[in-house]
């Protein structure tokens, strides 16, 4: 599956060869954490740091893909993905993110490439989706521009063995995430709470993804595509106030705009370093690193949940504690001083995420008039919700069924309206690991009893299964 083989949209319901995928990541679901020669991520540490993950869950285990791939790939053939959007671990393919290729660990992924091509399913492959070897983390981390070099020469250890079959490549899952909730907040791993070193962490990332394209160009076939993925946010205004106005401007600045215009503009927003200037002073900038960051993508992934809404703080809101006595929890944004998040309405996820598709439609028509003609990908969307078997063995959830009905219906709207939307990729395939959540909330279309990694398609699988048949959506 090349993304630029794909046929035009047409103003109908998807299009034909429209990309119906799944998708996963390494530490979430493979388990299998000190075998064949895989050493620890910063994850594997994080999550045996006392109260960081849920219960004191870690993915050592996890859904156990590791040992189970032929399994869950057959799932997926009899679902119909064409494709498959899965990660790497970069501790398992070269241990401690330095030094030549562990060959079990390629093993495996060649074994799973293998297979689902086997079954027709074309490998999306992500280099990073958040699993930094621990040693690299130790030497700096994202913090530290070693870290992106290190990088480049992981990504050729991966194509040198799998661009042969590869067709569809990116380089990070969520840059935000890593960047802003690993080190700014620390709510996910290495737990690090410092907003300077998220933004050197932003940039080193940033700088990871051009240098890795660069290899990934040089390593693969012509035609290979090479994409990066984020989580781009809805960012909407509570009111139409200037101050109002201005929050949101700050926060599309930090959550948007600070990662299209370096990749798309070789510029970094003038507003988002006046806006960041008492935190850091961007020296970690280097003659010639945007150059390396803006080379040339095929399409862009994009992630979407749900949408941001901000506000101008009102006085109380900065006046310390909160009414029930707690410290407010520490932000993952740099630079929020002066500005609420507040919920958007409507229905709500077991995350306590609103259930709001009209902000992927959103963002899709934003991505069409901004970065005309380049293709896009929906390389992340779902639900979690309370899901269990019943007594008859079923699982049944038509919360997540009207959720992805009615985002894949968002997604629809936006093809008929040109947005060049070439797939949809459903998170998550399985229930997996939930990083700081743990083994608590459940994203997948396929049910996993943990204890005794039995899998069992969920109503929303069947559902989805004859959406990709027909290439269309039933009535609502």
């Amino acid at each position: 599956m090349t993304v630029e083989a794909l046929p035009s949209p047409v103003r109908s319901a998807f299009p034909t060869g429209f990309v119906w995928g799944a998708a996963t990541a390494a530490y979430q679901i493979e388990g299998a954490a000190a075998e064949d020669g895989r050493t620890p991520s910063i994850w594997d540490t994080f999550s045996r740091t006392a109260g960081k993950v849920r219960n004191g869950d870690t993915g050592d285990i996890a859904a156990d893909h590791y040992h189970r791939y032929r399994e869950d790939v057959r799932l997926m053939a009899d679902l119909g993905l064409t494709s498959y959007r899965f990660s790497l671990s970069w501790p398992r393919i070269q241990p401690g993110g330095r030094g030549p290729a562990n060959p079990a660990g390629l093993d495996f992924y060649d074994r799973l490439v293998d297979e689902l091509l086997g079954r027709g399913i074309a490998p999306v492959v992500t280099l990073y989706h958040w699993d930094l070897p621990q040693e690299l983390e130790d030497a700096g981390g994202w913090t530290v521009r070693d870290t992106a070099h290190r990088f480049a020469e992981y990504a050729a250890l991966a194509a040198d063995r799998l661009g042969d079959r590869v067709a569809t490549w990116t380089t990070l899952n969520e840059p935000w995430c890593s960047a802003f909730l690993g080190y700014g907040n620390g709510y996910h791993a290495p737990g690090r709470t410092d907003h300077a070193a998220a933004l050197a962490a932003h940039h080193h990332l940033l700088l990871a993804h051009g240098l890795g394209t660069a290899v990934l160009r040089d390593r693969l076939p012509a035609g290979t595509q090479v994409s990066l993925t984020l989580n781009l946010a809805a960012v909407r205004p509570l009111s139409t106030a200037p101050g109002d106005l201005d929050a949101a401007r700050r926060i599309d600045g930090l959550a948007n705009r600070i990662f299209l215009d370096p990749v798309f503009r070789g510029r970094y927003p003038e507003d988002v370093l006046a806006d960041t200037a008492h935190l850091t002073d961007w020296s970690f900038v280097r003659e010639g690193d945007l150059a390396e960051i803006s080379r040339p993508v095929d399409s862009l992934g994009i992630n979407y949940y749900t949408p941001t809404v901000v506000a101008a703080a009102e006085p109380a809101d900065l006046a310390g504690p909160r009414e029930d006595g707690h410290a407010a929890e520490l932000s993952p944004w740099p630079a929020d001083e002066g500005i609420r998040f507040l919920p958007a309405e409507g229905n709500r996820t077991a995350m306590n995420w609103p259930v709001d598709a009209d902000g992927l439609y959103e963002l899709l028509i934003r991505l069409r008039d901004e970065l005309p003609g380049l293709p896009l990908l929906v390389t992340e969307n779902g639900a979690a919700y309370e899901d269990y078997s019943d007594p008859s063995g079923a699982v049944r959830d038509p919360e997540r069924i009207a959720y992805l009905h009615a985002h894949l219906d968002a997604v629809r709207r936006a093809v008929a309206e040109g947005a060049p939307v070439r797939g949809y990729f459903l998170w998550s395939l399985l229930d997996n690991f939930e990083w700081a959540y743990g083994y608590s909330k459940r994203f997948g279309i396929v049910h996993v009893d943990f204890a005794s990694q039995r899998r069992t398609p969920k109503e929303s699988a069947r559902w989805y299964a004859e959406v990709i048949r027909t290439g269309d959506l039933p009535p609502a």
